[in-house]
């Protein structure tokens, strides 16, 4: 009875290794007793990490926005600043494409401003008078006020736009003819959106250092690394908006 109740406690506590052995052991208590006091070996399991990060949900630090509510103010207004400055930079392109191509419309006097005795800041020329198209080649000016007459002749001549001569009509009306372009022409205008294309850059990079140097942004920033991209950005669109234009140009200069 013993060594049956030996052998059925050994069972229950030994490993599936060593049920041999007190099988084996099973006839005689003493060896039963001996089997009991020899230390199993021990067997470890470890569990296998068959799990792999998905690499999904990682977001690489140059899309990673930015967090800091003074940070993102700051970048908000750079962004303002420099998009301000391309657009203007735009509209005179697309003015000075029409002047090139001949194309004659009252957005070729949108550059102009007036400047009157009694207003201290230049005024610009829809704000003082309509400008309509006559004859497919000519801009009619007709003021709302015939004292400001000479001063938009003026700021007509000063506006420097290629082929601009004012001439009155009476006391409220100017005519302004506005001569083909020719080759030279538009050479001229591109020369001189090509100087405003560099004028943009300079604006955008001041704009870009003015934000870095409020910020004080630490080295390899995530803030550092967006302000570099929105400042190429705007760079980038200045140098197309001009190629386009070169390009619109040189076609109809050959």
């Amino acid at each position: 009875m013993l060594s049956r109740a030996l052998f059925q406690t050994a069972r229950s506590r030994a490993p599936q290794s060593a049920l041999r052995t007190l099988a084996s052991a099973s006839s005689s208590p003493r060896s039963l007793v001996n089997a009991l006091r020899t230390p199993a070996q021990s067997h470890r399991s470890y569990a296998t990490k068959n799990k792999v990060k998905s690499t999904s949900t990682i977001v690489p630090g140059s899309k990673r926005p930015i967090t800091d509510p003074a940070a993102q103010q700051e970048y908000a207004k750079a962004e303002t600043a420099m998009s301000t400055s391309v657009d203007w930079f735009r509209k005179e392109c697309a003015a000075s494409e029409a002047r090139a191509l001949g194309r004659v419309t009252p957005a070729l006097l949108s550059p102009v401003r007036v400047k009157l005795p009694d207003n201290p800041k230049p005024m610009k020329l829809e704000e003082l008078a309509t400008v309509g198209v006559r004859e497919g080649s000519t801009l009619l000016i007709t003021l709302f006020d015939e004292h400001t007459v000479k001063h938009v002749e003026a700021a007509l001549y000063d506006s420097g736009i290629p082929g601009v001569v004012p001439h009155r009509q009476d006391g409220r009306t100017i005519k302004v003819p506005i001569p083909k372009p020719t080759i030279q022409a538009r050479q001229e205008i591109f020369a001189a959106m090509k100087k405003k294309a560099e004028e943009i850059r300079v604006q955008v990079r001041k704009q870009h250092a003015a934000s870095l140097k409020r910020g004080k942004y630490e080295k390899h920033s995530i803030e550092l690394e967006e302000f570099q991209k929105l400042t190429d950005k705007y760079i980038r669109e200045t140098d197309k908006i001009l190629a386009d234009l070169q390009k619109a140009t040189s076609a109809n200069s050959k």
